[in-house]
């Protein structure tokens, strides 16, 4: 199980137990440094790569399982708030942004501020795991 921790900038991993619930290990897997944005959203590929939006960062990252970078996607807006891989083939990646926060010279910047992106990777992404409940 991922979790991203924004205010110490990092991405965690955790055991996870399917059949409990049950999380334990907690490692970080990947520190990004706060030049680079904040850590926000973030989704999984179906290499088990993890991509991680970057708040004020303008960017999603690629992050190799082991946490070295693999690659960027850059978009016309500051803060990227979240990704996830959609579409027929699911390799579609869509990237929300936000607004919010934004002094009016910041707007006027950048008109596509809170939008939804699409790019494509050359990857895919993983089907959803379906609620049991």
């Amino acid at each position: 199980m991922y979790f991203v921790d924004s205010p110490t900038q990092s991405v965690d991993l955790f055991d996870f137990d399917r059949a409990t619930g049950a999380i334990a290990n907690r490692r970080t897997l990947v520190r990004i440094g706060a030049v680079h944005g904040m850590p926000d959203g973030l989704t999984l590929d179906a290499e088990g790569f993890v991509w991680v939006s970057l708040w004020g960062g303008g960017e999603v990252r690629r992050y190799a399982p082991g946490g070295t970078l693999d690659s960027i996607v850059r978009v016309p807006a500051t803060c990227p708030t979240s990704c996830t891989f959609g579409g027929r083939d699911l390799r579609d990646l869509y990237i929300t942004t936000a607004s919010i926060k934004l002094s009016e010279r910041e707007r006027a910047d950048q008109p596509l501020a809170g939008g939804l992106f699409r790019a494509r990777p050359g990857v895919s992404g993983r089907p959803p795991h379906r609620f049991k409940g």
